[in-house]
């Protein structure tokens, strides 16, 4: 069946990122079908992280194009800047807290700065970490909490606030087996209602055995894409 190119969320066009005179992102070209669950892996240093951090405008190319839900990044305006920034819902492994704040001001920082009304926040926010499973543990800070509580936590606050796209870098590594599979499951349900996720990692048994399509980074060149189809489950 042929996609046409609506039913593609992301699509990158011979992109480069080059730091000092090397190339960290070298000549990738990707499309990323809308509502699917991609694997990104590769060893340590492949370009996974950075390659993440072009899609959500953490970094800025140095060649090549980058089309996010139909927004060109190469000439994207600082107002759909700010819209990109909303559809996309970012979570990292080193899960990027604020320690002196709460559980609940961390996912409700993300919908304040919409100019939410506070009613709505309020309501968002129980909902999000109940479905998270941390709504008991909303007033705790986050040094308090294992590495598998803070994790979800910054679950919780990437799907607050409704983003088509999830891009997760390592969101397991740092992550005991049961934590992982935890912080996967939630990935698979908010996959489930229809959400895009991209997924970097390392780690192989987190993508074996699942027919969905997985991305090889090698010294920051695309050197196989496994193309199959993107089932609910895990």
């Amino acid at each position: 069946m042929l996609i046409s190119k609506q039913d593609y969320i992301i699509q990158m066009f011979h992109v480069y990122k080059r730091f000092g005179n090397r190339d960290v992102i070298n000549d990738v070209s990707l499309n990323i079908d809308r509502n699917s669950f991609i694997y990104l892996t590769g060893p340590s240093g492949a370009g996974k992280s950075t390659l993440l951090k072009l899609i959500y405008a953490g970094e800025s190319l140095s060649r090549g194009q980058i089309i996010i839900d139909g927004m060109n990044l190469v000439r994207i305006s600082r107002k759909n800047l700010f819209r990109l920034r909303r559809k996309i819902g970012i979570i990292f492994q080193d899960f990027r807290l604020i320690s002196t704040r709460n559980v609940y001001y961390n996912v409700a920082l993300v919908l304040e700065a919409k100019g939410l009304p506070r009613r709505y926040v309020d309501h968002k926010v129980r909902t999000v970490l109940s479905n998270v499973g941390m709504a008991h543990l909303l007033k705790a800070y986050p040094p308090s909490l294992s590495g598998g509580e803070q994790q979800r936590v910054a679950v919780a606050r990437a799907i607050a606030g409704d983003p088509a796209i999830i891009v997760a870098d390592e969101p397991t590594g740092s992550l005991d087996p049961d934590s992982a599979l935890s912080i996967l499951s939630l990935l698979n349900d908010y996959h489930a209602k229809g959400g895009t996720v991209v997924l970097a990692t390392h780690d192989r048994t987190i993508f074996e055995g699942t027919n969905r399509p997985i991305v090889h980074l090698k010294d920051g060149q695309k050197t196989s894409r496994v193309e199959h189809p993107s089932p609910i489950g895990h």
